[in-house]
């Protein structure tokens, strides 16, 4: 006998048929597209980091630097190397190379904690098994470390650029900051994109000097909250000191090492007697005697009070400084180098440079 339901069963057969040749030819369009975009990412390579990426010449293409500086780390066309904050960022390579005789890289990060600083430049260190130079920007985030700083990353960091093996990347490259870079480093391959960061690790982040509006500077230190407390005893060194200890060890001896604090204006420096001042006095003072127990170690302050800290037109907010302290600083840096007088009003020697 005829049933009605083996009848109706031919046209849900083919209709589920239907279905599932879909679902395969989108499976298929997808994995394939899927597929596309991997191979462009690892193919372009946004940060000239994978081992069997064509050899383009690639540019620092992420804002966030802890994506473009591990390349300058490993790179052979440096010798030395500067680490730091934002605080050290306005240094340029092609200032100092010539008064300290190096080919440096500008490692500097915003926001670096220790913790990233010390990483960054261990893996300079691996690469580098002699520099010449090493400069190290000492400032708030040495000064004033907490565990947290010590032990983590402020910013989202790659760590297979970091350590291990590079071929690591390829499982970590299939993600949309990894397409959105690879996107903005395919563009400027092709010429459609302007290089926005120094190839060897210096850009200038602040506004042009024509810029610069005394208005908006006051705006900036009244958004500032100042630590106003009064020291109640002596205050013990920082934190991070035990982990610069180890960084500087680190560093092979007959390299020059050079521990600078950067300026920054009288409201982070501290009233007298406050707690603010009593902890960059502890700061300085353990610095200074890392820098005494390392042979050819250079330990310089330039955020003493003086004209260049206390011109509020010196500054963009209370620890950016602008272009023309940055040149007074280089110019200092290399006096103190080559054995010279650095003019007391701009920074004091903590530990010269023995020849």
């Amino acid at each position: 006998m005829r049933s009605s339901i083996s009848s109706s069963d031919r046209p849900c057969a083919g209709h589920a048929g239907a279905w599932r040749r879909f679902a395969l030819t989108f499976a298929a369009t997808l994995g394939g597209a899927g597929l596309f975009v991997f191979l462009f990412v690892v193919t372009v390579d946004p940060w000239d980091m994978l081992p069997l990426s064509p050899p383009l010449h690639r540019i620092p293409i992420s804002t966030n630097a802890r994506y473009t500086m591990p390349v300058l780390a490993r790179s052979d066309r440096f010798d030395s190397t500067m680490v730091g904050t934002s605080t050290g960022r306005l240094l340029q390579p092609a200032i100092m190379d010539a008064p300290f005789g190096a080919r440096l890289s500008n490692m500097a990060m915003n926001s670096a904690t220790p913790w990233e600083q010390d990483r960054l430049l261990r893996l300079f260190l691996r690469h580098h098994a002699a520099p010449r130079v090493v400069l190290i920007d000492i400032d708030a985030s040495w000064c004033f470390a907490s565990p947290t700083t010590l032990s983590s990353a402020n910013r989202p960091m790659p760590g297979w650029m970091y350590e291990g093996s590079r071929w690591r990347g390829y499982a970590d490259m299939m993600n949309l900051y990894a397409v959105q870079e690879a996107a903005n480093q395919f563009m400027w391959l092709i010429g459609h994109k302007r290089q926005r960061f120094g190839s060897d690790g210096y850009t200038s982040f602040v506004p042009p000097d024509d810029r610069y509006d005394p208005r908006r500077v006051d705006a900036q230190f009244r958004g500032w909250n100042f630590d106003l407390r009064k020291a109640t005893g002596p205050v013990a060194p920082p934190l991070s000191m035990p982990m610069l200890r180890r960084m500087v060890d680190a560093i092979p001896a007959d390299t020059t090492k050079v521990l600078w604090f950067p300026p920054t204006a009288p409201e982070m420096q501290g009233a007298p007697g406050s707690v603010v001042a009593a902890t960059r006095d502890a700061c300085r003072q353990a610095v200074a005697a890392i820098g005494r127990g390392s042979p050819h170690t250079l330990v310089i302050d330039f955020d003493i009070p003086g004209p260049l800290t206390a011109a509020r037109d010196n500054f963009w907010d209370p620890i950016h400084y602008r272009m023309a302290v940055a040149r007074t600083i280089m110019n200092d840096l290399a006096a103190a180098r080559a054995g010279q007088p650095v003019p007391p009003a701009d920074a004091q020697i903590l530990v010269p440079l023995a020849r």
